[in-house]
């Protein structure tokens, strides 16, 4: 059996196991009510050995191969968003930084266990006094006779208390209260009493019910060779770690925009409204065109992080890349499941239907791993490096010139005739780097449809995008800006001034 039939039949198993769950012996939309899953669902959804994928051939895995990485994502965020989040978080913040940066015999211990889906892990970078600012954490390691102490607080781990290991970054303890630059990680074990962390309090997180979410003492010990060991420094390690798992985010969003659109797609067809159905509304149409667009985008994002994301490259360097997924992909998902409420009228304002659940479920991929307006911010002072590098002023001489954007930036030239200036105001930057993220997905998809994919589809894609770059590049144009006026309420109550 060749690759591609073998793991035709990989999904396929994978399929069936999540229809068995959801469909047959339960129902998804009234698990969905309820924090977490029984024990009896993962038993059955774990069987399928779903996070195989992640896990290199020597150790008994399929050979942490991105396509299929992405393509489990896919298909569990299609049933559950919140179950490919959970896989999300055992393949690219756990099992590939293992698998690249681990012990060898660290890994011969650990990864084989994760194929029969006994086992699960994850990452414990942020704190609750320091959130994107991870640079600056305040839990420590100290080296011992037997390998390394760590003492700290983490908070907002998905699967608090309920992974078996965790990947924990931590800062060297200098002495006299000093910690240095650099970021280390270390691996621990909750089986192991002395690496066990505490669990201080779980969180009544919004959405995603399925992820229990919470507050984490650290205070453990572990062996010697539970230290990642980085190619050069840790905090490129992180980023490598970090940029990998925001190229994955586009295989949680591909099932997820799909399930949208389908289902947009089905009631519109027959929701019956006067003589026709709502597919005759042309607005309707527009607003289906929009999850369309996205699961385009998505498409052509998929495609790319397969030929680049895999754990032998190091994308500590590819932000510009990572963070335009990331960024768009998770608007998309927000935007396409707003969308899909909408047309579905009352009946999608349910936790339990899959469109009302979605909005919650969803909303939190725009803050988590870097909120949206700072990715934005960091792809537009990324642009403006390489224009002030070449010393050029139009920023559609650059985008027609630079890799990324070569092919697609030429489609939307009238919009990018202008020269960005200097001391941009961080909202302007925000614009900027949605533009840039929109031109480098754009091009993700001219470079899928050289290889077949439908045209209807892209040309759609492009006519959606050249309304919201042309939107963009109009908000950058605007002179002046709205500020917030702290003492609003002073000569602001409105029955004051009522005659009435």
């Amino acid at each position: 059996m060749d690759r591609n039939n073998d793991f035709n039949e990989f999904i396929s198993t994978f399929k069936r196991a999540l229809k068995k769950a959801f469909h047959e012996q339960h129902d998804i939309n009234e698990l969905s009510l309820a924090r977490g899953l029984p024990p009896e669902v993962w038993t059955v959804i774990m069987q399928a050995s779903p996070l195989s994928v992640a896990i290199p051939n020597e150790y008994g895995g399929r050979g942490a191969i991105v396509k299929e990485c992405l393509s489990v994502l896919s298909t569990a965020s299609y049933e559950s968003l919140p179950l490919s989040l959970t896989f999300g978080i055992n393949i690219a913040l756990f099992l590939e930084p293992l698998a690249k940066y681990g012990d060898a015999a660290l890994k011969q211990e650990v990864l084989p266990g994760f194929i029969g889906g006994h086992h699960m892990g994850g990452l414990m970078i942020t704190e609750p006094e320091f959130g994107s600012d991870a640079l600056n954490m305040k839990t420590s390691y100290r080296l011992t006779d037997d390998g390394y102490a760590i003492k700290g607080h983490k908070h907002w781990q998905g699967l608090t208390g309920q992974a078996d290991y965790w990947l924990v970054a931590a800062r060297k303890d200098l002495g006299n209260g000093e910690l240095a630059r650099d970021v280390d990680f270390f691996m621990t074990n909750n089986a192991v009493a002395r690496q066990h962390i505490e669990v201080e309090s779980i969180y009544s997180n919004l959405g995603l019910y399925m992820i229990p979410y919470g507050l984490n003492k650290i205070d453990v010990e572990v062996p010697h060779n539970h230290r990642l060991q980085p190619e050069s420094t840790g905090i490129k390690m992180m980023l490598d770690i970090l940029h990998r798992s925001r190229m994955q985010f586009p295989g949680m969003g591909m099932g997820f925009i799909k399930r949208m659109l389908d289902e947009a797609l089905y009631h519109c067809t027959n929701r019956v409204v006067g003589t026709g159905n709502l597919l005759m509304l042309d607005s309707v149409q527009f607003q289906l065109s929009r999850i369309q667009t996205a699961y385009t985008l998505c498409s052509g994002m998929c495609a790319r992080s397969s030929e680049i994301s895999g754990i032998a490259h190091n994308l500590a360097l590819e932000g510009l890349e990572a963070n335009s997924m990331k960024a768009l992909v998770t608007d998309l998902m927000q935007e396409s499941a707003q969308l899909c409420l909408q047309v579905s009228g009352a009946n999608g304002y349910r936790i339990s239907h899959i469109a009302g659940r979605g909005i919650v479920d969803s909303r939190p991929f725009q803050i988590f791993e870097g909120s949206n307006e700072m990715l934005y911010t960091q792809i537009a002072e990324m642009m403006l490096k390489q224009l002030k590098k070449q010393k050029e002023a139009n920023l559609y001489a650059f985008l027609s010139g630079f890799d990324r954007t070569k092919h697609s930036a030429p489609l939307f030239s009238e919009y990018l005739e202008f020269e960005p200036g200097a001391n941009i105001p961080q909202r302007k930057l925000v614009d900027l780097g949605k533009i840039a993220a929109r031109l480098i997905c754009v091009q993700y998809v001219l470079e899928l449809a050289e290889q077949g994919f439908r045209k209807d589809l892209v040309n759609s894609c492009l006519f959606n995008m050249k309304m919201d770059i042309a939107h963009l590049a109009s908000n950058y144009s605007l002179n002046g800006r709205a500020d917030l006026i702290p003492e609003y309420s002073d000569e602001s109550n409105w029955m004051e001034f009522s005659t009435q």
